[in-house]
């Protein structure tokens, strides 16, 4: 009676929102609050509103640790009980409010619970109230209902409470909710009916002594329960098709029999329940319900079994049964029952593959917690050796560890530890100390290939019950095997993973005897130290990164005391080391937060800075991070580190390498958190303690932010190549993110700490800091302009997330301008630009006054627009775009092209935070929606031209090339057919329309897609304006642009907002919307069945991919109906047969169907859900491969190869990449439908093979081919799996006969995957017992494929590094015995090409008398000439010379008579050098090289092409690697002169192509080493200046760099060469510096450092330089050697750009009515501004030297006059650029403008630099004083510098300080790189 009148009193406060309960709380409390002095309940609520306002969950739970913080200390017995329940209420409501968050919900319940602690009857009473509303109502349940009920149920203490007294009201309601939402698909499918059950679950588990008495009470027969029990078992056995929802309800029901008080009736229940599925009824405790499965899928069976295993008490699972009588003889439910029953699950190839898997890592679970209870039971083992049981579990457990299905490996992996862990109780058990299981499970591991990754998780998982030194007794090969994985991306986990368990056990088996800590690290060192020492001192680049990645950290978390001895091992002077030496120190202090400077004394901090220069990025990052880790964030960097960094961080701004960027990143990320926190306490250090040396610390640190911040901004110009901008973007956000009080609600980590403001305010009172100035901002706006998308988008970031909310008014006004500009541009780069410009001017439009925005962009209206009507002035300005395109296509096309206004809508409207409703209200919308659907009729109607736009047929490229040939002949009132014949480019016009079509559609799919999803996840569907009307229309638009356009770009981008208009339309709780892509679906399956007039599939991908795109977005949980309907359907097309009278021009509905097919297959949303179909499509496709059309065959082909990657996934991209991660027993245990068909071809294939030798027929198998493709690519076999495999032997043994080449090498790779490696001996065996001991007549074709499958098999026999001698004594006694197969005898070269092959293979294990009879035939067949054109004589020769060389004599002998070998030996003779050069010894590369040097000049002079080259490759391949013992014998002078004319001549006409010319220059190069005839050096000098033009190939480039290294490096090492020479070389050096290919720009630096080497005349090996410092080393050696040379200045010179500003800023204005494409420049890595401030420095010093060499004086005074006066010029115009000239407004605009271009910024660097370099001169020089005042320039130069910098231009800093005088400069390491250390 008392809660009915609580609950009538309060009725009306039910109606309340939260806000009008804050408000009623604080205008209750705020009197009382003040009277008492209790502030902290205004400042809770103040955090209550908080939470509430925010969108963010981590701020909501922020607010509320606050507010429950607060509530603990708030005085609430002195609170009216009034406002004690307001506040209650307001909690509550907070808390209803939150149901989505549980653990919001758990932190307001905790605040509540505090409450009940001070009056507990008043919070469940509000409670009460919340909970009795719901079930109460006249209404049914709602989604909203029933999560506060669960919220209830499941968070809230008193809620619990609550519920039993209101438990019976709310069943009896749940009882009629159910039927009718079991009616409705939409409902029983959806998230209503999951909700349902959930409460159900809750009840059960938590409720169950409410709920028990009207299940197990026979008097009671509750026919709530009953309904309820009868629902849920419905939903299991697919009423609902929700996969989710089925689990959910079995395990339900399962805790429905756990509320049984009788384990009898409780054990009977369950196994009723178990064979339900096979019975009528099912009967739980008093109630019985009909069964009747739906579906026959075996998700109902997993769902009670998982349900029985989660929710059911062991006495229960234990349980034997009469009922149960034929499963098992009085059996236990789980042993008995529910194993047979997930084994059979678990082998089935079901859809959920992975649930079932699951629910057996369940079953094992559950037998571990009962083991003690079966043990009982059963009285013995469980698990006893032998037994069925124990068989069943290895073997499902081996076969599913190979699963492609995504998770089940994983779980494979656990069920593996589960059992071996069961096995050990067991045999501890009963006693058993042998325990054989291990050893045997060990052997058949150590079985499966290297290539598995299951095999080291096994070893892994079996380590700890053997042992390390029984694993590594057994199993030598982990150490390689080891090293191979690391050589693997994909295998480097797992590897990683078994060494760190290796070592884990190692030092746990160490510790049992008391080791010292650093005798630990020597035992680890005695079996590892090799293996990782191999691994980071390795020339394999991935080995060397991953060994360091994974091997080193978790060597020195097990290990500390093992970098003794790594360190020790090394040699920072050996090649390698350094590399070794930086991964060791770095993960050192990384993982044990020791200092690693007192390891290795003073020469730690050499060695770093070494390691900091080194040209591999791997080794500077390594070096970097242990400069910036510390073990505590709070230690300030030191000096010393400070200035490495300064000069580190400079010089590695533009790497190419994105990894390196982003460890760059990190690694300085690191640096400023330990600048911050050390500066944080020494500031608080400071209140309390004056310290001057601390003062100066903090001085240092807060200053190299500041220069940091300085570094960034002037590294941003758009003359800087991308790498650069990238990297300082990077290092910009870092610095943001951590020297800024900005908090990121999105991160949970990384947030500024609290008392951040006190070091900004220190920084700032030293005018530092200021990171947000307005140059600065202009220069962030001009990285919107940039030409890469990632600048773009990064800046916008930046610009959004940390700079002021509110733009100045003048940047706004000029960027709004600039941005309507852009928009409007037809280039689609420029209008990207202007959308994402306009997407900032969005966000930053607060606090401006209301307006309206004029289309015109009238300039008195621009203060007006706000963020609120800008969206209305894109939907308006979009709106003309159309018009004018609706009147003139090509004005519209090159002025208002629309794609630019689409793009921009989209990025304010989906990119925003804000809600999407706020923004549009119905009519915008509905207008916007009309406004898009007749863009894309308009735009289709221009590619359609005169043809029928209602035919879903797309037209022809040709078609639509026609249409807008027509449109811009009409447009120009010219003739379609005039001058049609002149070109047959496309014009500038037709690029205009077809890139705003194609653009624009693109767009409007994007947006349209984007906007329905957004509209509709937030929109409720009560209050959502959009109608079905206007969905249909969307869909018209996405079904109009997918089957009408042709146009990919189109295409693609119109599937982004496709599919997630699908997506939101098939989530929608509304039926008929969910029937809008079902609809679609089914029109575009009848387009695929309907004969078309014209190809719409084989060139275009519009159908496909609207199929797919509906498909994709079903939801994964469910069974996916549509997407079997359409599998089922295009399977069934694609197999009816072809019509009589089929046209080969036109597209089939089968070829339509099988490329819908193969889409579907590609499609990785579908990865995991079409395998369930691979093998009915593999079949088809196979099938279709004998097809008479062309266009089937073509088709069937690429489905085939789509099919293959997604049954046996992708092939690893790595350095020794392995085959695919699948054994042939795996992979047809997972599709077993497959092995018949396939083994039906193949049996077809070999009996059609000809009988007899004399046969000559040939009768083609299409599939044949793609099948043994497939069986190659499979993992060779495990033991054990033999009897999967053998079937497939005999047909692939007799395809070595097959008449066709490739299937015999197709079919012996086959032979090896199928063969389990057991069998390879016996393999070996009978394929060489088969080989002819004599000559006589046999098939060739059979004995070629013989000898191809022995060399096959022997290959991976050998491979195994584990075979003896005497295992293969009888292979090799066979192939001996054949020798005659190497003969004349045998008249097929390639089978003595074959047998040739197979010896080479077995040559270390056959006998000596053997081999030199086989050599002397060899010799003998070599130089036999042969008559006419012999089929593979050439690969004969090839493995004949091969094996002769590994002679040293027989080797002799061939290169001897080099000479006078015929043309076709000596052809093969130097290609097998050019192709196997780096396996040569040293003593027969002097002899092929002497051969090749003394042969040239007749090589050169040769008329076969061909043999040319070939000898030229050879011999630049033996002669550049110079590790000869003796020097070279040189030539004679004339013939060496001879042979540098003919390639120097060959360099200097061009003749032939780049590759021959490469060689030729690298020819030239190592020739002229030998010459020093300074004409001929002269024309070499001038070719490496012709061919060093980034116009030029890449490989000539690389030559050039080459060359430099080969000859230029000798010739100036011993001063051959007079300084003009020498000036040229180093110019040409200078130039392949700042190449654009990497490659290049290494071996300039190779050629630096080697110069640098030898000049310092050091015996150490050569230390290689990064890039960036070789540019300074090389401009000094230019200077120290050839400064007074007059044509040093121009070398200079011509590094810095032109200075003529004023025909600059001409061409600038010209250029804004450009073409649609911009030509990119040559050499987009070159940088004029940093080369500037490189030579800068030395122009200085060369002025400073103006005395000391009169020619050189003359040259510079010659300058000086000739270029004073346009200097000065130049100078007076940049300073003209003021807003005087032109309004405010336009003089920004028109500064935005010249900010972005490149352009500008180098033509301002180049007049600065020659500026500053006059002014110097003039300073240093009386006679250059005439031409220019010296303090009037140096005024200048400083007015103009700060003229530039207000505008936004950001200038180095050295350009300050040249013009004050301070020519001092750091080289950054130079005198570090000198010191021989």
């Amino acid at each position: 009676m008392v809660v009915c009148l609580v609950i009538a009193v309060n009725a009306a406060d039910l109606m309340m929102s939260f806000e009008e309960l804050l408000t009623s709380l604080q205008n209750c409390v705020i009197d009382q609050t003040y009277a008492n002095g209790n502030q902290e309940l205004e400042r809770v609520l103040d955090k209550l509103s908080e939470c509430s306002r925010s969108d963010v969950k981590r701020s909501k739970e922020r607010s509320l640790d606050e507010a429950a913080h607060l509530l603990k200390i708030v005085k609430l017995h002195i609170l009216k009980r009034d406002n004690l329940q307001l506040l209650v209420r307001l909690l509550v409501s907070l808390q209803l409010r939150m149901v989505q968050i549980s653990t919001a919900c758990r932190k307001v319940d905790q605040m509540l619970q505090h409450l009940a602690k001070v009056d507990h009857q008043l919070v469940f009473d509000e409670i009460y109230i919340c909970l009795n509303s719901v079930v109460h109502s006249e209404q049914i349940f709602s989604l909203e209902d029933l999560q506060r009920a669960c919220m209830l149920l499941e968070v809230s203490a008193v809620g619990r409470d609550v519920w039993r007294e209101l438990c019976p009201s709310f069943l009896d309601k749940l009882a009629k909710f159910f039927p009718l939402v079991l009616q409705q698909e939409s409902l029983r499918d959806g998230q209503l009916c999951y909700m349902a059950v959930k409460v159900c679950l809750q009840i059960f588990q938590l409720l169950s002594k409410e709920v028990s008495f009207a299940i197990w009470d026979k008097t009671e027969r509750s026919p709530v329960m009953k309904e309820i029990l009868q629902a849920l078992t419905k939903i299991i056995f697919g009423q609902s098709r929700n996969r989710d929802t089925r689990l959910l309800a079995g395990t339900a029901v399962a805790m429905l029999i756990n509320t049984a008080s009788e384990s009898s009736t409780g054990a009977a229940a369950a196994w009723a329940l178990l064979q339900s599925s096979h019975s009528e009824l099912l009967t739980v405790g008093a109630l019985r319900v009909q069964c009747c499965p739906l579906s026959m899928d075996g998700m109902g069976q997993l769902a009670m079994s998982r349900g029985l295993l989660t929710g059911c008490q062991p006495h229960i699972l234990l349980s034997s049964c009469a009922a149960g009588a034929e499963l098992s003889s009085q059996g236990s439910l789980l042993l008995d029952a529910l194993f047979p029953l997930l084994y059979d699950l678990c082998e089935e190839k079901l859809n959920g593959h992975y649930l079932a898997f699951e629910v057996f890592l369940l079953w094992l679970k559950k037998v571990k917690e009962c083991v003690p209870h079966i043990w009982k039971m059963t009285g013995g083992r469980f698990l006893a050796d032998g037994s069925n049981l124990q068989k069943q579990l290895v073997s499902i457990i081996w076969t599913s560890a190979e699963s492609p299905v995504e998770g089940v490996s994983d779980c494979a992996r656990v069920t593996f530890s589960l059992l071996l862990e069961l096995y050990d109780m067991d045999c501890e058990r009963f006693g058993d100390i042998k325990k054989p299981l291990y050893l045997t499970l060990l052997n058949r591991i150590i079985q499966l290939p290297w290539e598995s990754k299951a095999k080291y998780h096994r070893l892994c998982a079996l380590l700890p019950y053997l042992g390390t030194d029984a694993v590594l007794d057994h199993y030598a090969e982990i150490p390689n095997h080891l090293l191979k994985c690391l050589s693997n991306d994909h295998l480097s986990p797992c590897g990683s993973e078994l060494y760190k368990c290796l070592i884990q056990q190692q030092r746990r088996e160490l510790c049992a005897d008391a080791v010292s800590e650093s005798q630990l690290g020597n035992k680890w060192a005695e079996r590892w130290l090799p293996v990782l020492l191999e691994a980071l001192t390795s020339y394999v680049v991935i080995l060397q990164s991953n060994s360091c990645t994974y091997l080193l950290p978790c060597t020195f978390q097990v290990f500390p005391s093992a970098v003794e001895p790594l360190l020790a091992s090394l040699d920072p002077c050996s090649p390698g080391h350094l590399c070794a030496w930086a991964f060791i120190m770095s993960s050192y202090r990384a993982v044990t937060g020791s200092s690693p400077w007192v390891l290795q004394g003073s020469s730690t901090l050499k060695i770093l800075q070494l390691v900091l220069g080194s040209a591999d990025d791997k080794v500077r990052l390594a070096a970097l991070n242990l400069l910036c880790c510390s073990p505590k964030t709070k230690e300030i960097p030191t000096q010393v580190e400070l200035a490495i960094m300064r000069a580190f961080i400079p010089q590695n701004l533009n790497s190419e390498s994105s990894l390196f960027r982003q460890h760059f990143q990190a690694a300085v990320r690191k640096f400023l958190v330990r600048i911050r926190d050390g500066c944080l306490a020494n500031i608080k250090l400071q209140k309390a303690k004056q310290d001057t040396s601390q003062m100066e610390i903090l001085a240092l640190a807060i200053g190299f932010v500041d220069w940091l911040s300085q570094l960034v901004f002037c590294n941003l110009t758009p003359d800087l190549s991308y790498q650069r901008k990238k990297t300082v973007l990077l290092l910009l956000s870092a610095l943001l993110e951590t020297c800024t009080d900005t908090w990121s609600p999105d991160k949970k980590k990384g947030q500024p700490p609290v008392n951040m403001g006190s070091l900004i305010s220190c920084a700032r009172s030293r005018r530092q800091w200021d990171f947000f100035s307005r140059k600065r901002l202009l220069v962030l706006i001009s990285c919107l302009e940039d030409s890469t998308n990632e600048i773009r988008e990064i800046s916008a970031g930046l610009l959004l997330r940390f700079f002021p909310s509110v733009l100045p008014a003048d940047v706004t006004t000029a960027l709004l301008v600039r941005t309507k500009q852009l928009v409007c541009s037809p280039r689609v780069q420029q209008a990207q630009m202007g959308a994402l410009m306009m997407k900032v001017l969005h966000h930053k439009w607060q606090g401006l006054t209301d307006g309206k925005v004029n289309s015109d962009i009238d300039i008195s209206d621009l203060h007006d627009i706000k963020a609120s009507s800008l969206i209305k002035f894109l939907v308006k300005e979009l709106d003309d775009h159309y018009l004018t395109a609706k009147a003139d296509v090509m004005l519209s096309a090159r002025t208002k092209p629309m794609h630019g206004v689409l793009s921009a809508l989209q990025k304010c409207l989906l990119e925003d935070t804000c809600s999407i409703c706020d923004s549009l209200g119905p009519t915008l919308t509905t207008d916007l929606l009309t406004l898009l659907k007749n863009i894309s009729l308009l735009l289709l109607g221009v590619l359609h031209g005169q043809q029928d736009t209602e035919n879903d047929a797309p037209p022809s490229f040709c078609d639509m090339g026609n249409a807008i040939s027509s449109l811009i002949a009409h447009s120009s009132g010219e003739n379609q057919g005039d001058g049609e014949d002149e070109c047959v480019l496309l014009s500038e016009e037709h690029s205009l329309v077809l890139t705003c079509c194609w653009v624009s559609l693109k767009e409007t799919g994007i947006l349209l897609g984007s906007l329905v999803e957004r509209i509709l996840s937030e929109a409720k569907p009560d209050t959502c304006f959009l109608t079905k009307q206007h969905l249909e229309m969307a869909s018209d638009v996405f079904r109009n642009i997918l089957l009408k356009c042709r146009h990919w770009g189109a295409v693609e981008g119109c599937c982004v907002g496709f599919t997630r208009f699908c997506s939101a339309l098939l989530n929608s709780s509304e039926p008929e919307l969910r029937d809008i892509p079902s609809h679609m679906l089914q029109q575009a399956l009848q387009v695929v069945q309907s004969p078309s007039c014209t190809s719409v599939t084989r060139r275009a991908a519009g159908l496909p991919m609207l199929i797919l795109c509906v498909v994709s977005v079903e939801e994964a949980s469910k069974a996916r109906p549509l997407l079997t309907h359409v599998m089922q359907t295009l399977l069934d097309t694609a197999r009816v047969p072809l019509p009589e009278n089929w046209d080969q021009t036109l597209d089939l509905p089968q070829v339509c169907a099988v490329h819908t097919l193969q889409a579907l297959v590609r499609g990785s949303c579908l990865s995991v859900a079409i395998l369930q179909f691979a093998p009915s499509v593999a079949i088809l496709a196979l099938t279709l491969l004998s097809s008479p059309c062309w266009a089937m065959r073509n088709a069937a082909l690429q489905l085939y190869s789509s099919l293959c990657s997604r049954m046996l996934g992708q092939r690893p991209t790595s350095e020794g990449g392995t085959k695919h991660g699948m054994s042939p027993h795996a992979f047809l245990h997972h599709y077993p439908t497959l092995q018949p068909f396939l083994l039906e071809k193949l049996r077809e294939a070999a009996c059609d093979l000809p009988c007899r030798p004399e046969e000559a027929r040939l009768r083609l198998q299409p599939s044949l081919f793609p099948i043994l493709t497939l069986l190659s690519q499979l993992q060779p076999g495990v033991q054990g799996s033999t009897e999967t495999s053998a079937d497939f032997l005999p047909p692939l043994l007799q395809l070595s006969a097959s008449p066709i080449y490739s299937v015999r090498v197709m079919a012996s790779k086959a032979l090896v995957a199928m063969t389990p490696p057991s069998e390879y001996m016996n393999t070996l065996i009978n394929l060489t017992a088969l080989l002819p001991r004599t000559p006589e007549r046999c098939c060739h074709n059979w004995l070629h494929g013989q000898l191809l499958h022995i060399k096959a098999v022997l290959d991976k026999t050998l491979g195994k590094d584990c075979v003896s001698a005497a295992e293969l004594h009888s292979v090799v006694s066979s192939v001996e015995a054949s020798v005659w197969l190497a003969t004349d005898a045998q008249r097929c070269p390639l089978v003595r090409a074959a047998y040739g092959a197979v010896v080479e293979s077995l040559r270390t294990f056959c006998s000596e008398t053997f081999l030199l009879k086989l050599f002397d035939v060899l010799i003998y067949e070599l130089r036999t000439p042969r008559r006419g054109l012999q089929v593979g004589l050439s690969s004969f020769h090839q493995q004949a010379i091969q094996l002769l060389c590994t002679n040293p004599e027989r080797a002799r002998d061939l290169w001897e008579t080099f000479r006078s070998a015929s043309c076709d030996l000596r052809l093969a003779l130097v290609t097998w050098v050019g192709e196997d050069h780096a396996s040569l010894n040293t003593h027969l590369k002097e002899l092929i090289q002497s051969v090749l040097r003394s042969s040239l000049k007749e090589a050169l002079l040769s008329p076969v092409e061909e043999y040319r080259r070939a000898h030229l490759a050879a011999f630049v391949a033996v002669m550049a690697t110079g590790d000869s013992l003796s020097p070279p014998v040189p030539l004679e002078e004339s013939i060496l002169l001879e042979c540098l004319d003919l390639l120097l001549t060959d360099l200097e006409y061009q003749r032939s192509g780049s590759e021959f010319l490469s060689q030729a220059l690298q020819g030239a190069s190592l020739l002229l080493s030998q010459c020093s005839h300074s004409s001929v050096i002269q024309r070499w000098c001038d070719v490496l200046e012709t061919r060093r033009s980034p116009d030029a190939a890449e490989v000539l480039r690389i030559s050039c760099a080459e060359a430099l290294c080969v000859a230029g490096l000798p010739l100036m090492s011993h001063n051959l060469i007079p300084p003009t020479v020498m000036i040229k070389l180093l110019n040409t050096g200078l130039y392949l510096l700042q190449d654009q290919s990497q490659m290049v720009r290494a071996k300039a630096a190779s050629f630096i450092s080697k110069l640098h080497h030898a000049r310092g005349g050091s015996q150490r090996s050569v230390y290689l330089m990064q890039v960036n410092l070789a540019i300074p080393l090389l401009l000094e050696l230019l200077l120290e050697e050839c400064w007074d040379t007059p044509s040093t200045l121009e070398v200079l010179l011509c590094h810095v750009p032109h200075s003529e500003l004023r025909s600059m800023l001409s061409e600038v204005a010209d250029s804004r009515y450009g073409s649609l494409y911009e030509q990119d420049e040559a050499n987009v890595f070159a940088e004029p501004s940093v080369m500037c401030a490189h030579v800068l420095p030395y122009l200085l010093r060369m002025a400073g030297k103006y005395s000391e060499s009169l020619a050189m004086a003359e040259r510079l005074s010659t300058w000086a006059e000739e270029n004073a006066a346009l200097l000065l010029d130049n100078l007076a115009l940049c300073q003209g650029l003021q807003p005087v000239l032109s309004p405010m407004l336009f003089f920004l605009a028109e500064m935005l403008t010249l900010l972005t271009d490149a352009r500008f910024h180098s033509t301002l660097w180049g007049l600065l630099t020659r500026a500053i370099f006059l002014l110097h001169l003039s300073k240093t020089s009386e006679l250059v004083q005439h031409l220019c005042n010296p303090s009037a320039l140096e005024v200048t130069l400083k007015d103009v510098c700060s003229r530039l910098s207000e505008h936004g231009v950001h200038l180095r800093s050295c350009l300050a300080s040249a013009i004050d005088g301070d020519v001092t400069f750091s080289h950054h390491g130079l005198t570090i790189i000198c010191k021989d250390s």
